[in-house]
């Protein structure tokens, strides 16, 4: 159960800061939130994206400064949820009624290394325009490629855009899944892993294994992922269980479970625990939505080591649509020059960035090159145990296929 399953609470100033990021921890585990704010649009912004996470919420726009506003929040909440345990004050405490009727404050859900930086601490960086990377993800004009678009740029390594890195990230995680469900024994005891933390630690939302199994849909993704060796792999496997499975999804299922061999078991958990890890990349607004997006990419990595990926071997290869298109001169030379060598980087340096990348796309070709994003660190040589499960569960993926 999560920690706040059960729980109503009401947030102001919900709209933005540290009233938006309090709302969303408190959806992630597992509160009904009612959000109060001025701005109605801003509260609409953060209940969509409570209610795309699965949670539960509403939104009443008021001045708390009212004591009519307040009051028709809480009758609102009432009647929407059955009730309301916490109302936070939007100063990092949560305020409510103990058990025996004294004032309970509890402390501690926003922590000092979240608090956002002050302005003279961002000094050098563009903090009024949001970052120099936004032009890259505008919309463009009818007719119009993504390389014409593209205004004229400084050399530099800029940093990835958020589209950019989420489109990588998107492919890095349906790699993941195809690796995952096909390795029962390292699916097991991620799974453990997520629910003992749950149970015993009551800590949910930064885990790269949803472990309720929801499934994490990908709509932001490359042209060429859907025709990818992972997107075919996960498509056949999920078919070949389909065809298994009998047509009363109760007791009949229920039989059908239990009578599956250990093997068949251990391979239908990791196949249907694979849809719901999550390594994407995620815009962050605010500190406390930005470290549960670090700590998930953080365990992604994890898992991706003890699989050993490699992207570059499930058919993920740099292309003008892909990535170079979509990415300074700099990082396109950069790329030549770690796959081929300083001279092969020097031989397309004079060229305009759309020639660039395209000779760039023909240098990479089935050199295994890959952007940070998407390289797995340290992994490490499969156990003959592992080998012998994926061989396990590459054998029956290939009867279920049939």
């Amino acid at each position: 159960m999560k920690q706040f399953e059960h729980k109503v609470a009401l947030v102001t100033g919900a709209g933005s800061g540290m009233g938006r990021d309090i709302a969303i921890v408190l959806a992630e585990r597992g509160a009904a939130v009612t959000l109060v704010g001025r701005r109605e649009e801003k509260l609409a912004e953060v209940a969509a994206e409570i209610t795309t996470a699965g949670g539960r919420v509403m939104s009443v726009a008021g001045d708390v400064s009212k004591p009519e506003d307040i009051e028709r929040a809480v009758a609102r909440t009432v009647e929407a949820f059955g009730g309301l345990h916490y109302a936070v004050n939007n100063a990092g405490v949560f305020v409510s009624l103990d058990t025996d009727g004294t004032l309970l404050v509890e402390r501690g859900f926003v922590l000092p290394e979240d608090m956002p930086l002050e302005p003279e601490d961002l000094a050098g960086e563009d903090v009024a325009t949001g970052g120099a990377d936004d032009d890259e993800d505008r919309e463009m004009p009818e007719g119009m490629t993504a390389q014409e678009s593209e205004p004229e740029e400084e050399d530099g390594l800029k940093p990835l855009s958020d589209r950019l890195l989420t489109e990588l990230t998107a492919w890095r995680t349906l790699a993941l899944r195809d690796a995952f469900a096909g390795n029962p024994h390292i699916a097991l005891t991620e799974l453990l892993h997520t629910l003992v933390r749950d149970l015993y630690w009551q800590v949910s939302g930064a885990d790269c294994l949803e472990a309720y199994v929801r499934e994490i849909s990908l709509p932001v993704h490359s042209p060429d992922m859907p025709g990818s060796l992972p997107a075919h792999v996960l498509r056949q496997r999920n078919e070949g269980w389909k065809h298994d499975l009998p047509e009363d999804e109760d007791a009949a299922l229920w039989q059908w479970l239990d009578g599956l061999d250990d093997t068949s078991r251990m391979a239908l958990l990791a196949h249907c625990l694979s849809f719901g890890v999550n390594a994407l990349h995620a815009s962050s607004h605010g500190p406390s939505l930005a470290r549960s997006v670090r700590e998930r990419l953080a365990r992604a990595d994890r898992l991706a080591t003890a699989l050993a990926l490699d992207l570059a071997e499930v058919g993920w290869q740099p292309t003008v649509e892909n990535y170079l298109g979509r990415v300074t001169k700099a990082r396109i030379l950069e790329a030549v020059r770690e796959a081929r060598g300083a001279e092969a980087a020097e031989r397309i340096a004079h060229l305009k960035k759309g020639d660039m990348a395209q000779a760039a796309e023909r240098l990479l070709e089935g050199s295994g090159w890959l952007p940070e994003a998407l390289r797995t660190a340290n992994a490490p040589e499969r156990t003959e145990r592992e080998e012998g499960a994926a061989r396990m569960t590459d054998s029956h993926d290939a009867v279920a296929a049939e």
